[in-house]
């Protein structure tokens, strides 16, 4: 499809008050019967990073810039279409990483490391 800087954000793992936190959030924004898919994990609850992109509206496919989006395969990956730049990909993850805190109170965490 293009070049990818691969699964860009970690899934977040949340404690008890967190978790209770982004079920209520979850519940209010997509209804009463929604729930964030939770896998457990030794330091509390880890959860879909990519379902939480998607239900923040930020969908597969989604490139604001033209250059620089959201793989259309996988809402993890970050994508590079038509010269798009390192500024833009950083744009783009400021913008997932502030509409997924604004719609769940969740901060995603970027797994790549940047050099220099």
């Amino acid at each position: 499809e293009s070049v990818s800087a691969g699964s860009f954000f970690t899934n977040p793992i949340l404690g008890p008050a967190e978790l209770a936190a982004l079920e209520a959030r979850v519940r209010e924004r997509l209804g009463p019967d929604a729930k964030a898919p939770t896998f457990a994990d030794p330091a509390g609850a880890k959860v879909a990073a990519a379902w939480l992109i998607e239900r923040a509206g930020f969908t597969k496919g989604w490139s604001p810039t033209g250059g620089v989006g959201i793989s259309r395969k996988h809402a993890l990956a970050l994508v590079r279409r038509d010269g798009g730049t390192t500024t833009e990909l950083l744009e783009v993850a400021r913008r997932i990483e502030e509409g997924v805190h604004a719609a769940f109170g969740v901060r995603l965490e970027r797994e790549p490391v940047l050099i220099g």
